[in-house]
């Protein structure tokens, strides 16, 4: 039986689409302004729309879904292998339907509502913290140049500064006004990101899934609202393995023939959820190393950090922990409670 799927190119005001009604075949192509673009689709028959996991693709799909229409959102970097030539609004609607006719290729679940204020309140998250890292290392840089040098840490510069422009002359007193500026940009930055926190835990507090993420080690309000709002649906992970891959925590493999070679880890997928989860990480071992009954997984923890080091060991327990989340998320089971029955 013939089927449709439409393939269709995002952008801000004009959409590129191609329509297949045969596999390998691209029977009509339109270029539609925003205000025409739901209209187009409500006059299709119920049809298979492919759309790049890329910005406000959720958005559309959520929007397309009502019609009728099953939507695929495929990952941008699987497409761009089948984008022939030059790249075009045209060649990137004809790759997609080619990508859409691999099975390896798997779709990304279309975000709910909640799911993406979720993500959202995450990005402004680490886009403040990344602002008072650069504000904050800005003053320690400058202050060097007249002789006075802070140690690391957010709780150290802003109060060691203020002491500084009160009783110190080593500062010039042009720098004053701007530098009690900055300081008082970095406390700004914190409330902002200490409400986000509030905000999260808030949402975290109705979420079933989230509260049971942070029975696993390592797994706080951060990690688990973050795996949450990227994952969605866990059990399209056949296993914690395809998980941990998908997350970019496996290692990279370059074999042929008999010769087989792992390397580093991949460091594909989300890289913020990654970060997340190696920090929790790190959490583990340094309290694997105080712990005076230390658990199998702690145990096991000390030993790796021990064998090759603290980054390799960081790694290693990230990768462990994103396959018990993966476990204690598919079989709704809190992680002290499987690991009393083991």
């Amino acid at each position: 039986m013939e089927h449709t799927t439409i393939a269709v190119d995002l952008a801000k005001s004009v959409f590129q689409v191609a329509v297949s009604h045969r596999a390998g075949c691209v029977d009509d192509e339109r270029r539609l302004p925003r205000d025409r673009f739901l209209a187009f689709f409500a006059q299709q028959p119920p049809a298979t729309i492919v759309l790049e996991a890329c910005g406000s693709a959720h958005y559309w799909a959520r929007q397309l879904q009502p019609l009728g229409h099953a939507v695929r959102l495929l990952p941008p970097h699987d497409v761009r292998p089948y984008v022939r030539r030059n790249k075009t609004d045209r060649t990137d609607a004809k790759g997609l339907l080619e990508a859409n006719r691999n099975e390896e290729i798997h779709a990304v679940p279309v975000k709910t509502i909640e799911h993406q204020a979720i993500a959202s309140l995450h990005r402004l998250r680490s886009t403040w913290l990344a602002t008072r890292t650069a504000r904050l290392n800005t003053i320690r840089g400058l202050l060097r140049e007249f002789g006075i040098f802070i140690p690391v840490g957010a709780a150290r510069v802003v109060p060691q500064v203020r002491a500084f422009l009160e009783e110190s002359t080593a500062v010039p007193v042009a720098l004053h006004t701007t530098l009690a500026a900055a300081c008082d940009e970095i406390a700004g930055l914190e409330e902002n990101m200490q409400a986000v926190e509030r905000q999260l835990a808030v949402l975290a507090a109705a979420m079933p899934d989230v509260q049971l993420l942070q029975t696993v080690p390592g797994v706080g309000l951060l990690t688990g609202t973050a795996l949450v709002a990227l994952v969605a649906d866990i059990r399209r992970f056949p296993s914690g393995r395809h998980f941990a891959s998908y997350l970019g925590l496996t290692p990279r493999e370059d074999s042929s023939a008999l010769r087989r070679r792992l390397g580093a880890i991949t460091k594909r997928g989300d890289v913020y959820v990654r970060m997340l989860l190696t920090h929790g990480a790190r959490s583990v071992v340094w309290h694997a190393k105080a712990a005076a009954h230390p658990t199998p997984l702690q145990q096991w923890a000390v030993e790796t950090e021990r064998r090759r080091g603290r980054n390799v060991a960081a790694v290693a327990v990230a990768n462990k922990l994103a396959r018990i989340a993966w476990a204690v998320w598919v079989h709704h089971r809190p992680f002290a409670a499987e690991h009393r029955a083991a």
